[in-house]
């Protein structure tokens, strides 16, 4: 990944993040994880167009599913605290949306080194 590869691709990621986190302020368990796909969706076209290419909706919210997925059988813990502690008034309005923030971060960068991968194996 080239150095201006890396300042998009940090740019993208940490601008979806915040809003992921916003989207999980809202005080309703499970309502946190349509924010984040349809988040993460948008994240997975802006990467891809970074490296050149293009994706679908579709493959981006396959991706985001995908990305989801692997993050929630490698940080099962932080996903279900970050959808339970919404039921704690103050303490999940603040809690839930950092823990988002940190989970789509990993999972921003992961998605962005499957596409760098894709773009290197291309060529």
């Amino acid at each position: 990944m080239t150095e201006s590869q890396e300042m998009k691709c940090h740019a993208i990621i940490h601008s979806h993040a915040a809003a992921c986190g916003a989207g999980n302020m809202v005080p309703v368990p499970g309502l946190g994880f349509s924010a984040d796909i349809v988040t993460m969706g948008s994240m997975c076209m802006c990467l891809a167009a970074v490296f050149g290419g293009s994706i679908t909706e579709e493959v981006a919210k396959g991706m985001a599913i995908a990305a989801l997925k692997q993050t929630l059988l490698k940080y099962p813990a932080r996903v279900a605290t970050k959808e339970l502690v919404k039921l704690i008034p103050g303490l999940g309005q603040i809690v839930a949306p950092a823990l988002s923030i940190t989970l789509i971060e990993a999972a921003g960068w992961s998605i962005a080194k499957q596409l760098e991968r894709q773009t290197r194996n291309q060529e």
